[in-house]
């Protein structure tokens, strides 16, 4: 038979877990995958763009097992009470074609982007690493300063964003977690200016720059969770080309 599960069922194993648990452990199982990278057959997700948004499905496979993943990027949404990203995936047997599991991924989602973040800054930047500044602070951004915490040791966190609001509803859900210290910044470059990591989780469907050249310091590890495809930018060209 083919198991589903739903996102009562998703919401209520995260209870159980515990979103740090969940978290670590994915951390580790999108890991230990990375390390069989040349096992997967893999291509560019297939987007289809409009004007308010984008569809993407993301497919890959190994030797045993396809899987796909439909999500969607719509930042109007929040307008009208929806998601701005909405997810669902499915699971395969390659010898046979027969779906072993469809999903929901829309939790899912959020918990693999923060863990996927906080694992490559395990590598990336600097051991010592203390403080983030975090730049757009919807949904995925409690994610991201949960999973930088428990994975990275980071305690202080630099909060902005244009809607006030947001940054007060993040402050509020952070302000349970023991260990984080947090700062209301008044400025993107209020919240980076002597930053050890600066994550970057816009929602805009547009050409934006975010972080300018003037505002990155020696050693600073960017994480750019917004620019994800095509038409999404958060960093000036000049960074990038730069970079090493």
């Amino acid at each position: 038979m083919t198991r589903y599960i739903d996102v009562t069922d998703l919401s209520h194993l995260v209870a159980r877990k515990g979103v740090t648990t969940c978290l670590e452990q994915m951390a580790e199982y999108i890991r230990q995958d990375y390390l069989r990278w040349h096992d997967f057959e893999k291509c560019a997700r297939v987007a289809n763009h409009s004007p308010d948004g984008v569809i993407e499905l993301m497919p890959a496979s190994d030797a045993n097992l396809y899987a796909f993943k439909y999500v969607n990027g719509h930042p109007k949404n929040t307008r009208n009470g929806m998601l701005t990203v909405m997810a669902f995936g499915a699971l395969g047997d390659v010898d046979t074609g027969k779906p072993l599991l469809l999903s929901e991924m829309t939790l899912t989602t959020a918990l693999r982007t923060a863990a996927t973040s906080a694992l490559a800054a395990r590598y990336l930047a600097r051991s010592e690493s203390r403080s983030m500044a975090l730049i757009g602070n919807g949904s995925q951004s409690e994610f991201q300063a949960i999973a930088f915490h428990a994975l990275l040791g980071i305690e202080e966190i630099r909060l902005y964003d244009l809607d006030p609001q947001a940054t007060a509803k993040l402050a509020a859900n952070l302000a349970g977690y023991p260990g984080i210290r947090l700062v209301l910044a008044r400025s993107v470059a209020e919240a980076v200016r002597g930053a050890d990591i600066v994550t970057t989780v816009t929602a805009d469907k547009a050409y934006a720059t975010i972080l300018t050249p003037e505002m990155i310091e020696p050693g600073m590890h960017l994480n750019a969770v917004g620019g994800d495809c095509p038409g999404k930018t958060e960093l000036h060209r000049d960074i990038v080309e730069r970079s090493r």
